[in-house]
């Protein structure tokens, strides 16, 4: 199971065009280069109902300036990420196979009951969040029960919780990528109840960060637009990513 590391969304070139046509406007850092591309961006993309399930939806702020009106314009529009499943690793990850089959969540504490060393070592590895799964468990239960999605609202935001910690030695030995097949799964499921819900931002690194290696590894063609919302992405929820690499004159 390969680690998350994130790359750069940006190569030098583009890095320092967009620092150097940054402008302030109310005390905020803006993006006013190529003003036709960010009109053109659509508000959502043209999925139907049932492709939209499959995506992870974060708002994106857009904010520009039009010279010939001589004013700022605010637009949001939405940024969707395609969730990339986990690939169970040949000879293991039986119980990840088995919730992709079955189209289920897995709750680890079902996993620790008994004495098999696969038990035994989930156990050991999750300890220290027994109080957080059972919490998960619950709503879960409950979600499960009464058919409301906004059950999993806490569990999507526990789930992150236990995601830093990853991976653990369970993970690498038994579980595989457990926990992306969990949020994935969570975020369907939310998807599907039009239940409004927001990530962290290391989390929708992540998602990109894994749809970009689908891309990469099936030959599928640039999508221009996906690249325009990461960038803006990575400039709001990390203004000042790659600053080091730039020189000072970059940003004047």
């Amino acid at each position: 199971m390969s680690s998350f590391s994130p790359k750069p969304m940006l190569n030098r070139s583009e890095l320092r065009q967009i620092k150097k046509s940054r402008t302030k406007f109310g005390g905020k850092k803006v993006i006013t280069d190529d003003v036709i591309k960010l009109k053109s961006l659509k508000v959502t993309p043209d999925l139907s109902d049932d492709e939209k399930i499959n995506f992870y939806k974060e708002p994106i702020w857009i904010e520009y300036y039009i010279p010939k009106e001589s004013r700022f314009a605010l637009e949001t529009k939405f940024f969707f990420i395609m969730l990339v499943d986990p690939k169970p690793r040949e000879g293991k990850d039986e119980i990840l196979r088995q919730a992709q089959e079955g189209n289920k969540f897995i709750n680890l504490l079902e996993h620790m009951k008994g004495n098999s060393p696969e038990a035994v070592m989930i156990k050991r590895s999750y300890v220290n969040f027994i109080p957080i799964l059972e919490t998960m468990e619950d709503l879960h239960e409950r979600f499960e029960q009464s058919g409301d999605p906004n059950f999993l609202k806490t569990v999507v935001y526990l789930t992150e919780s236990v995601m830093m910690y990853e991976p653990t030695l369970a993970t690498l030995e038994v579980l595989g990528d457990y926990a992306i097949h969990n949020l994935n799964w969570l975020i369907r499921r939310l998807n599907e109840g039009n239940v409004e819900f927001s990530l962290e931002d290391r989390t929708i690194l992540l998602l990109i960060k894994r749809r970009n290696d689908y891309w990469e590894e099936n030959n599928v063609p640039e999508d221009e637009d996906f690249e325009l919302f990461s960038a803006l992405f990575f400039e709001q929820a990390y203004p000042h990513r790659g600053a080091d690499e730039l020189e000072k004159r970059d940003f004047f």
